[in-house]
């Protein structure tokens, strides 16, 4: 264990020519990152959890019911134990032949098969309360953790001259703000890795669940390695856009559909903005010319630009989407919701409707009526059958 140890932290790994683990020991002048600062995220990504429990209980519901947002969930598909042991057992989606099939042996047409699928299939997805609450509580962490990020960036130097995140490099003193704010942040990603099995199921969950663990390591990589300076930067341009797409999902949650429209635009004109714009010439300048120039390059440092280099390939397919989302959007003449931190189709919103399919009274041996799927009517519909999803 002492080997592997000591392979895992080797020095010319982590750190500039000539800089020993030893000379970043904390003393009484100075105090800088150290590994184990970061064990604290642990009972504080729990703590978070539960903060977050208390928070959607007792302030979001009563905000939602405020609103008149409803627990009640997609309309109930009538009891059938052949169709639910298909259901359950076999497969969720049946193939024409399986309808056929079933339309047989049931004495039912297939149009009505198909709708209790359909309806059973939403049944199992969470009410619009649930997704209020739980769009409220990012909102209100995002909102929290960015205007922090900005008040603690704003009395610092490295943000209008982004050389002093290398002057002095690696011999920077971390400081109680900039501690707080990676612990936190770092608090947060563990908690939705942890909440992650809990939350609402999505069809995306291994490719959130690969998203936690990237922006973990990206965290606690450039924390051990004391590249926080830049770090901060890094996380502040990217929370800056979250608030607003929680805020524009509890909006369509609500049915406030102009406020919707208007918080999706700004969302995606400062996504767009900070990521395609800000981050390659800003951050990106300063970690790969400026660090060059200031104190050359190292193994951990071509890893770190290698992931933020990543980053930045999957910010311009997350804003790709966003375009090609709302630009289906105004030709419909409809503003899309959607989620750019998945990739997906997200199941928060995604009750599953169409014009040539209706959901109606309990299927019988001939179709009925159609009717609008519950919360699919008008332009509030689209938003809710043809949003595309990406976390944080």
């Amino acid at each position: 264990m002492a080997g592997i140890l000591a392979w895992f932290w080797n020095e010319r790994f982590w750190l500039p020519h000539n800089v020993t683990w030893a000379d970043l020991k904390n003393t009484e002048e100075a105090t800088f990152p150290q590994a184990e600062d970061l064990y604290l995220a642990f009972p504080l990504a729990f703590c978070i959890f539960m903060v977050r429990l208390i928070f959607e209980r007792f302030v979001a519901k009563p905000c939602a019911i405020a609103l008149n947002i409803q627990a009640n969930g997609p309309q109930i598909a009538p009891p059938n134990a052949i169709l639910e042991k298909v259901f359950t057992a076999i497969t969720k989606h049946p193939d024409e032949k399986r309808l056929e099939g079933l339309s047989k042996q049931l004495d039912w047409d297939v149009r009505s098969i198909q709708r209790w699928f359909r309806q059973r299939r939403n049944q199992e997805k969470p009410s619009t309360l649930t997704r209020f609450c739980e769009s409220m509580w990012r909102f209100s962490f995002y909102l929290y953790v960015f205007t922090y990020g900005v008040r603690f960036l704003k009395k610092t130097p490295w943000l209008w001259n982004t050389r002093h995140c290398w002057y002095n490099y690696p011999y920077q003193p971390l400081t109680t703000d900039l501690h707080y704010y990676y612990i936190l942040e770092l608090s947060f990603y563990w908690s939705l890795m942890f909440s992650q099995f809990t939350d609402i199921k999505r069809k995306d969950f291994g490719i959130m669940f690969l998203h936690h663990l990237v922006s973990i390591f990206l965290i606690t990589f450039s924390y051990v390695n004391n590249m926080a300076r830049v770090g901060t930067l890094v996380l502040c341009l990217h929370d800056s856009a979250d608030a607003l797409l929680e805020a524009a999902k509890m909006a369509n949650y609500a049915k406030f559909q102009k406020m919707c429209d208007l918080l999706f635009l700004m969302f995606a004109m400062v996504f767009i903005t900070t990521r395609l714009g800000i981050f390659p010439l800003w951050v990106l300048n300063t970690t790969l010319f400026e660090s060059w120039e200031i104190v050359g390059p190292y193994p951990s440092w071509w890893v770190f630009n290698l992931l933020l280099l990543l980053v930045q390939g999957l910010n311009c397919f997350w804003s790709y989407l966003i375009v090609k989302i709302a630009c289906k959007a105004v030709s419909r003449g409809k503003a899309g919701k959607w989620n750019p931190l998945h990739v997906s189709k997200d199941d928060r919103s995604d009750i599953e409707s169409s014009s040539d399919d209706e959901d109606s009274e309990p299927p019988g041996k001939n179709p009925h009526t159609a009717t609008t799927t519950n919360g699919t009517s008008g332009t509030n519909g689209y938003l809710l059958t043809g949003s595309c999803s990406m976390d944080d």
